[in-house]
Formats: structure tokens, C-alpha cells, sequence
């Protein structure tokens, strides 16, 4: 086995957030173990799927497209693209097991239908999405890693940004929200250098938030201590 892989075939990735947080409250606790395994798409595991064949996203989702949020944090925005778009299929990636129970809740509340959960890195998604099968991807409010020596984890790095835009449709929309201006420079640069078109054509573009958005705790959080989010929107080329 090579040093650069784990034993089951996976490769060796650095990740640098959060699994788990404060205890789960009782709740919680039983939607992970009640809803997680039906709502994941197991194929992403390694021990599963070692081939790395891709996910029949039909048995997930039938004949919808597909759609896929990097990060969910605690789910509402995801939820809320669900039950507003039953044409999509939402698939949702999040390694922070807490997020992870608060999404698990909130699908519950809702009754949505059209989901899939994976409690795990983004890039074991990408391993094993078809080639340009998804119509539109979100990234919201990602960590901003402030620190200078840090950048290279934010996910707008051609690291994430080439395997995303390998999945994604041509034409393929991809929203970035966040309230870091230097995250805004670092997107801007990065994100046009992996297949993207920046579709802003004035300020407002960038400064309103999309019409079918729904405020996130994060964003709460970032208005309150005096941060202006930015709403970027791009197209596959």
C-alpha cells in the first residue's frame, strides 16, 4: 500500500476543521441513528465503493437534477432549496457531525424528500460524482482560514476548485456567499482560473442576496458584528 493512501484504498487528505462539537443533544443523537444511513449515499465510502465507481444518481433521485452544497453548517439553507425546488435533488456535504444532526432535524420538520446526506469531505463527493451531472452547486459561508498562511485550506484553491468544476455541468451555476473580503479576492482570482465566468454586472449583483436565499445563521452572526456578505455567482464555462 502506497504512503500516500489509507488502508482502504483512499487517499491521504489533510483536513483541518471540525468533526464534532458540543454534545449532541438526545434528539440528535436519534436522527443520526435513525436517518443518517437511509439519507446517505453510501458509494462515497471507500470500505464500500474501493473501485470508485460512479453514484447512480438515478436510484437517489430518479429523473431530477442534481444539486450539491459544499458545507451545509446547520442545514437550513439546504432544506429550504429542497422543499422550494422538488425538481432538484439536493445532495449536502458536511464533515462537522453537528451540522450534520441539525440538517438531519431540520429534514425531518420539513418532510423533504429529495435529499442525500454525506457526513464527510467534499472531495470523497467528487471522487464519484458522473462527470457533469450536477446543474448547480452552492458554497456558503465557508471557513475563512484568516490567517495568511492558512489560505491554502479555503476551499476556493484549484485543490477543490478543478475536481468541482469536473462535476458540474457546462453552464452549471456556482454560488459563493461569504463576509470576508479577503475570501472575496481570493474567489475572484481562483475560481475564474478553474472553468468559471464571474456573471456580476454591477455592484448590486454582488451586494443583493439572490431572490430565492435564505438567511443562515452564519450570516445572522456576520451582520451583527458589523460584516457585509458578498453574493458571487458563476458559470461553468
Amino acid at each position: 500500500m502506497s504512503q500516500d493512501r489509507h488502508p482502504t484504498g483512499a487517499p491521504w487528505r489533510n483536513f483541518y476543521g471540525r468533526f464534532k462539537g458540543k454534545t449532541l443533544r438526545p434528539s440528535q443523537e436519534t436522527y443520526l441513528e435513525e436517518d443518517l444511513a437511509k439519507l446517505s449515499p453510501g458509494a462515497v465510502d471507500w470500505d464500500v465503493n474501493p473501485d470508485r465507481q460512479p453514484i447512480d444518481l438515478k436510484s437517489l433521485f430518479g429523473d431530477r437534477e442534481v444539486w450539491l452544497e459544499i458545507g451545509f453548517g446547520g442545514g437550513e439553507h439546504m432544506v429550504h432549496q429542497a422543499v422550494q425546488n422538488p425538481q432538484a435533488g439536493i445532495i449536502g456535504c458536511e464533515p462537522f457531525i453537528n451540522g450534520v444532526a441539525m440538517l438531519l432535524g431540520k429534514i425531518r420538520a420539513a418532510e423533504a424528500q429529495n435529499v442525500a446526506v454525506y457526513p464527510g469531505d467534499a472531495r470523497n463527493m467528487f471522487d464519484v460524482l458522473p462527470e457533469e451531472s450536477v446543474s448547480r452547486a452552492f458554497l456558503l459561508y465557508p471557513d475563512p482560514w484568516p490567517k495568511a498562511r492558512h489560505h491554502r485550506r479555503r476551499f476556493v484553491t484549484q485543490e477543490h476548485l478543478e475536481p468541482l468544476a469536473k462535476v458540474l455541468k457546462k453552464g452549471a451555476i456556482f454560488r459563493v456567499a461569504t463576509d470576508i473580503p479577503d475570501y472575496v479576492r481570493q474567489t475572484l482570482e481562483e475560481v475564474p482560473r478553474a472553468g468559471f465566468e464571474w456573471l456580476a454586472e454591477g455592484p448590486e449583483d454582488w451586494r443583493r442576496p439572490w431572490e430565492d436565499w435564505i438567511s443562515t445563521r452564519y450570516e445572522h452572526k456576520a451582520l451583527r458584528e458589523g460584516r457585509v456578505p458578498h453574493y458571487l455567482t458563476f458559470r461553468r464555462r
